[in-house]
Order: structure tokens, then C-alpha cells, then sequence
């Protein structure tokens, strides 16, 4: 697997655009987007599990069960929540122009806001820019569609990367073995690719952050098999960030699947599959420390390192714990080694483990140093700690047990920024 240029246009037969339609108050910046596959897809979506939910997501929770989503219109400068039945005509209309440009389904077309709860969405800026919109789909217009989404973004946050498919043995004549190349065995066939783009920057915690995450695919799987990988990928990544605690009435992560690759299809779980899974965890887990890393107001992004637990759930729990503690997060910003908080937010995590065999190690690229091991403090330097911890990226690495359960957790440092940027959101 290697890491490509292109974002959600790199895979076969994807388009995108974006343009300014005027929600947003700014008279520059693009706030309406599109995504489009020109083949037929197979599709997968998350979405928040918050109990309040904007009226795009119930829109496309309900054109997500078929599982044929193949185009997304988003919106950024308004998140048309709580916005009643005024809000669901608007996002069914979005589909439906969305829709009729494109010579689609409607049902095929999912729908995604961000911005500002409560406020009425201007549906007629949205139509007026609709033929704009789908004029400007193009190879090449990843980047407009990502800027179209960010609200409080400071970073464009997008990947693509590009693999191969394990191949069986083939058998030769006389009984002899040959794994075939890729292109022996596939024909036609090309390497896969998988490319996302993702907003996020403020109200993100697990589980689902305040996100539109676009994943696209060439590979042909089926929207079961495609399903299972999202909802793995999304455990293991979206759903162990956080920024500051609080979660969306808008988050949706979708990946469309249309097969252009023309790979035996994956209908299966195999090592077929777990080479695509592994894929999307890996596309999924670089968006998910890019969120972290541009949270509201952040100078530094946090990985928490839990290992030594009883599995890889109550590792993940615990690592959570951590990357959301406030005072862990101020700390850090602070560059000041307090390993105090580190234990005292793994003690309310929920999860079982024993203190007198914990440790606590902070890292970075200015180096590494032990603060606290098998339950005893440790003599350190207070000056070379800090050094480590004014670095842009920084680790905490715990060990809490024998157990063989491990996992990371992202998050980032709490500025006086963030409460700049939050104060006057609306404003």
C-alpha cells in the first residue's frame, strides 16, 4: 500500500466540485459541494448517534439503506438542524437537484450541512448555485469540494492511497503452483485505490465527531462487506478522537464503491477483504489524527498509547480517557510533564486495570523519558521533559498490565483560542 495524490478524485470514475453559493456570510469562500461517481456504487455510511439529529441526516439515513449512495451534496455555513419541517424539505431538495443534474436517483444522493444550528437553510441560494455546481465536476476538483465543507478548519484534511489484492495459486500443468501477477490474474484489472476528505476541527469527540467524511473506492465489494470495513474503520479511528468532549448533530461518514478497478468482488470476508479493511483503517486513522491535530485553537496533536490491557476495547476506552481530559489537554499545552493527571484519568475510565503495574512514558521527536513505572514515581528532569513536550506532536505511552490488549487514541492540546473561537462562533 502506498499513499497517492488525489483525495476522493484519485480512484477510477470520481468527480467532484465546489462553488460559492453565498450561505456563508464571507463573500470568497466556497460553501456548497459535490461528490459523483459516474459508475453505479455500492455504499456504506455512519452517522452521529446523537439524539438530536440535523434533518440532511435523516435524509440520507434514509437513502443510505438501499446501500446504492454514488453522489454527495454538502453545505457548509449552515448545519439546517432543528430547523423542523422546513429543514427536511430543504435537504430533500438538495437531493433532488442534486439528483436531476447528475440523471440520477434520487435515492442514490446523500445530503451533508455544516455550520449553525437553528438557522433557516436559504434554499434558494442553494438552487441558484446547483448549475454551477454541476458544471465544475471535474478529475480535478477535490480541492474545491474540501473547501467548500471546512467552517473552522484551518487545514485541508484529505488522503488517497493505493494497493493490490492478495491473488490465490493458480495451477500450473504437472500439478505445479504459480501465484499469478496481479495483471495475469486480473486481466484488465488496476490497482485499487481508496481516496477521503474529511471537515472537522471543533465539537469532536467520540463517538462520531462534527464531521463530513466523503470516502471513495474503485474496488468492486459488496455494500455488506463495504459496511462491515466502514464500521471497523470508524471504531478504530473517528470513534478514539477528541477535541473537547462535545458530539454533533451532523456527523456522516460515507464511502461509495464503484467497482471501476475491476477486481473479483468482495463478497466475503477473506483475505480479500481484511487487504481492503486494513486499506480503510489506514485512510480513516491519517484523517482522524489530521482532526486532532487541527482542533479549534490547537498547538500540539496528542497520541495516547494504552497497552498491557485486558483487550483492545478497554485499551481504546482507556486511551480515550486520557486524550479528553481537560487537564491532561491543558497540561500539555502548558508543556509541563503532570503525570498525575495521566493516572487520574485512566483511574475513571471505567475499565479495570492495576495502578502498581502501570507506567507512563512521554515522547516525541525531541526524545522520550519514564515519569512513572510500575506504580512508583520517577526521579526526571522537569527541563528535559518540557522540551519533549513543546514539540508539535507529542505521545503518551501507558502500560497498564500484562494483558495483550492495545490501542491509540488522538486528541490535542486546550488553548485560549479554543475559547476565542467558540465564544463568538456565531458571530
Amino acid at each position: 500500500m502506498k499513499t497517492i495524490e488525489g483525495g476522493v478524485c484519485a480512484p477510477q470514475g470520481f468527480l467532484a466540485s465546489g462553488v460559492r453559493c453565498g450561505i456563508k456570510a464571507n463573500a470568497t469562500k466556497l460553501d456548497l459541494a459535490l461528490v459523483f461517481s459516474q459508475q453505479q456504487c455500492t455504499s456504506a455510511a455512519v452517522f452521529t448517534s446523537n439524539l438530536v439529529k440535523a434533518a440532511n441526516i435523516i435524509v440520507s439515513r434514509e437513502h443510505s439503506k438501499a446501500g446504492k449512495i454514488r453522489a454527495l451534496i454538502a453545505n457548509s455555513g449552515n448545519a439546517n438542524a432543528c430547523t423542523g419541517q422546513a429543514g427536511l424539505d430543504a435537504a430533500r431538495r438538495m437531493a433532488e437537484m442534486a439528483a436531476e443534474k447528475l440523471g440520477i436517483a434520487q435515492e442514490e444522493t446523500a445530503v451533508a450541512s455544516t455550520g449553525v444550528i437553528g438557522v433557516p437553510m436559504p434554499i434558494e441560494k442553494i438552487e441558484a448555485g446547483m448549475a454551477g455546481l454541476a458544471a465544475g465536476l471535474s478529475g480535478d476538483g477535490g480541492d474545491a469540494a474540501l473547501e467548500a465543507i471546512m467552517t473552522t478548519d484551518t487545514r485541508k484534511k484529505y488522503t488517497a492511497v493505493e494497493f493490490e489484492l492478495p491473488q490465490p495459486d493458480v495451477p500450473r500443468r504437472g500439478g505445479e503452483q504459480k501465484t499469478p501477477s496481479v495483471f495475469e490474474a486480473r486481466g484488465e484489472t488496476s490497482p485499487l485505490r481508496i481516496g477521503a476528505m474529511v471537515k472537522g476541527s471543533g465539537m469532536i469527540h467520540p463517538n462520531m465527531a462534527t464531521m463530513i467524511c466523503i470516502i471513495t473506492t474503485d474496488a468492486a465489494i459488496s455494500a455488506a462487506m463495504l459496511d462491515k470495513a466502514l464500521r471497523r474503520s470508524v471504531k478504530r479511528s473517528f470513534n478514539r478522537m477528541t477535541v473537547d468532549g462535545d458530539m454533533s448533530t451532523n456527523d456522516i461518514a460515507l464511502v461509495m464503491a464503484n467497482g471501476a478497478a475491476n477486481n473479483a468482488p468482495i463478497d466475503a470476508e477473506g483475505p480479500a477483504w481484511e487487504t481492503f479493511a486494513t486499506a480503510l483503517d489506514a485512510v480513516c486513522i491519517t484523517l482522524a489524527k489530521a482532526m486532532a491535530r487541527d482542533g479549534e485553537g490547537a498547538t500540539r496533536l496528542i497520541t495516547v498509547n494504552v497497552s498491557g490491557a485486558a483487550n483492545e476495547e478497554g485499551a481504546a476506552q482507556l486511551a480515550r480517557s486520557v486524550a479528553g481530559s481537560s487537564l491532561v489537554k491543558a497540561a500539555c499545552f502548558g508543556a509541563d510533564a503532570n503525570w498525575g493527571r495521566v493516572l487520574c484519568a485512566l483511574g475513571y475510565a471505567g475499565v479495570p486495570f492495576k495502578p502498581e503495574e502501570t507506567s507512563v512514558t512521554f515522547s516525541s521527536a525531541a526524545g522520550s523519558i519514564d515519569v512513572f513505572k510500575n506504580g512508583e514515581v520517577l526521579p526526571f528532569s522537569e527541563e528535559v521533559a518540557k522540551t519533549i513536550l513543546l514539540e508539535e506532536e507529542i505521545n503518551i505511552i501507558a502500560t497498564t498490565g500484562k494483558g495483550n490488549g492495545e490501542a491509540a487514541a488522538w486528541g490535542c492540546d486546550l488553548t485560549y483560542d479554543y475559547v476565542k473561537i467558540n465564544g463568538d462562533y456565531r458571530s
